[in-house]
C-alpha cells in the first residue's frame, strides 16, 4: 500500500520507531520523498512525502461517508493477543488514541490513527476461528455472487488472447533505478 505523508520525520518516528516496522528503503529529494517500511517478509507499506498535501479528515473506522472516498482503514495482523495488548499500552504511552480491544467473533482488533490521521486496525485471528480453513458466509442480503461459494471462479474474465515470448519482455527504467547501481 501507497499512503501520503507531509512530515516524513513523524511518520517514520510512528511507523518505525513505535510500531517497530524497519524501515528498508529511503528514495527522494527534497520535495518528493518515497520511503518504504516493512510489514512482514512479504510485504511493505510505502509513504511519499509530498510537502503539501493535507491530512485526510479523521473518520471513524467503519462508518459510512458520503461523496468521493478512497479506503476506509489500513487493517494489518499481528502475531498474538499479547502482542496486540503490548501495542495497545505503546500506543497510548506515546500519546495515541487507541480503541479498547474488540472481539468481531474471528478476530480482535485495536483501532488507532498514524500522525497523518490515516485510521489504522491492528487485529489478530481468534486461535480457534480459521476463516481461512472455513469460510464463514453471514451476510442476511448477499448479492447473487456470494452464493457462488469462497474459491476462485475459473473462466469468469476474458483469456489473454496471446503471451508474451520471452524475447518480447521488456522492462522500463523507474524511480530507483538510480539508486542500484549493475542492477
Amino acid at each position: 500500500m501507497a499512503l501520503v505523508t507531509d512530515d516524513m520525520e513523524k511518520t517514520v518516528r510512528f511507523w518505525r520507531d513505535l510500531l517497530g516496522m524497519r524501515l528498508v528503503l529511503t528514495m527522494g529529494r527534497k520535495g518528493y520523498r518515497q520511503y518504504f517500511f516493512e510489514l512482514d517478509e512479504s510485504n511493505l507499506i510505502l509513504f511519499f512525502e509530498w510537502p503539501n498535501v493535507q491530512n485526510i479528515p479523521p473518520k471513524d473506522h467503519g462508518v459510512p461517508v458520503k461523496g468521493p472516498f478512497g479506503f476506509d482503514h489500513l487493517a494489518i495482523g499481528v502475531r498474538d493477543l499479547d502482542s496486540l495488548f503490548e501495542l495497545k499500552e505503546r500506543l497510548e504511552g506515546a500519546g495515541f488514541w487507541v480503541s479498547e480491544v474488540i472481539d468481531h467473533g474471528f478476530i480482535y482488533s485495536l483501532y488507532t490513527f498514524d500522525p497523518n490521521e490515516i485510521p489504522i486496525e491492528f487485529c489478530v485471528s481468534r486461535e480457534e476461528i480459521d476463516i481461512r480453513k472455513a469460510p464463514l458466509f453471514g451476510d442476511r442480503d448477499p448479492p447473487p455472487v456470494r452464493n457462488e461459494g469462497s474459491e476462485p471462479l475459473k473462466n469468469i474474465w476474458p483469456q489473454p488472447e496471446s503471451s508474451i515470448a520471452r524475447e518480447e519482455r521488456r522492462i522500463y527504467p523507474g524511480e530507483g533505478k538510480d539508486y542500484f547501481k549493475g542492477s
